[in-house]
């Protein structure tokens, strides 16, 4: 056998042992007392070694680019990423030794650039995410290394059938509670892979579960869900980092999605705060993009008659945004005046009332 298929096997050895000394991510449940009939569950995926939902992404790409023969001793890693994804990367790269760069936008925060550091990777800052790609494509042609491009592999490089991946998860930890088959999952996108592992998972298993894909306010994935032309482009970053995108990425299969809405950056941020606030601990601001989309389907159930449960996701906590969505300066600097919107949202959950705004949707329908 060969010095490099030794070397590949062996890293898979060390990326299945880190595997196996780690615990399960919590499902925990967040009363809707104004919702009576839904009950809501986070999937707290912030519990990883790396803190967000993108460990489970990151441990997959790289065990499929060892799989596929795509890493080699010694030769950099390169992703382009708008930081949390990058984080977990770095510290699977460490795991193997491998040297590790993170291409993302300037405006990526300083706490995720320090954490990429702390795994000995490098922060390859760019003015413009929409040249994140290029960039990552040219550092890998001129270093050897090999760009992971999350965007293209994420639907892909997750085993979406079983070994733990988050739905099979879900559902295991679902099966004691009132409601064991949720009547909704809801993530936000932004690779579009966990999407694409929910509702590839709940065809496979035959449930009745449908899914929301909740959007950013400045991402073409509503919009492309919606006319289906995957030309759309933007040409700035979403300001709710680790979801939205500039363009249709190829990992995001709208095929497997039932519903969608999009959310202004406004209320994601303001409905951070309130979950932030019955939390007692913080939470990034795709957590509050997906609380807002629990709480569109659950009105929607409770219009309709239906009780049932709910299951969002917790992509990371809030620890990295100290200096941004939880920096009352840096609010005031973006134009965002959220107690009004955060009472809103508190609202809607304790007591019924409608969300404040006219949430665009596709697939939702009023009973």
């Amino acid at each position: 056998m060969s010095d490099s298929r030794n070397w590949a096997r062996e890293a898979v050895r060390i990326i299945e042992a880190d595997f196996q000394r780690s615990a399960d991510t919590h499902l925990i449940p967040l009363e809707l007392p104004g919702l009576p009939g839904t009950e809501l569950y986070f999937k707290d995926e912030s519990s990883h070694p790396t803190g967000s939902l993108k460990h489970r992404l990151a441990r997959s790409l790289f065990l499929y680019a060892l799989c596929n023969g795509w890493l080699k001793p010694g030769a950099p890693v390169i992703e382009a990423s708008s930081g949390s994804t990058a984080i977990s990367e770095a510290y699977f790269a460490r795991l193997l030794g491998l040297p590790f760069i993170a291409v993302m936008p300037v405006t990526t925060s300083k706490q995720k650039i320090a954490q990429i550091a702390f795994y000995g990777g490098q922060s390859h800052l760019v003015d413009d995410p929409t040249q994140i790609y290029a960039e990552s494509e040219r550092l890998a042609r001129e270093s050897g290394g090999h760009f992971m491009d999350q965007f293209t592999y994420a639907e892909r490089a997750t085993d979406w059938r079983a070994n733990n991946n988050i739905a099979e998860s879900i559902f295991q930890q679902l099966r004691s509670e009132r409601h064991p088959e949720p009547s909704w999952l809801v993530s936000s996108p932004g690779t579009g892979g966990t999407l694409a592992t929910l509702g590839r998972y709940v065809r496979y298993r035959q449930h009745g579960t449908r899914v929301l894909c909740a959007d950013a306010e400045r991402s073409v994935f509503f919009d492309y869900y919606r006319t289906g032309d995957a030309s759309l482009r933007l040409d700035c970053g979403s300001r709710i980092e680790g979801i939205g995108r500039p363009r249709v990425e190829a990992s995001f299969l709208p095929s497997v999605i039932d519903a969608m809405c999009k959310v202004p950056d406004a209320l994601s941020l303001a409905a951070m705060h309130y979950l932030a606030r019955r939390l007692g601990r913080r939470v990034g601001g795709s957590s509050g993009t997906n609380l807002i989309g629990a709480l569109l389907v659950a009105r929607r159930m409770v219009a309709a008659g239906e009780s049932g449960s709910v299951v969002a996701i917790l992509c990371d906590g809030g620890e990295r945004y100290a200096g941004t969505y939880y920096d009352q300066a840096w609010l005031e600097s973006q134009g965002f005046v959220l107690e009004p919107l955060i009472e809103a949202v508190a609202a809607c959950a304790e007591r019924g009332a409608p969300l404040p705004d006219d949430l665009p949707s596709v697939g939702l329908q009023e009973a």
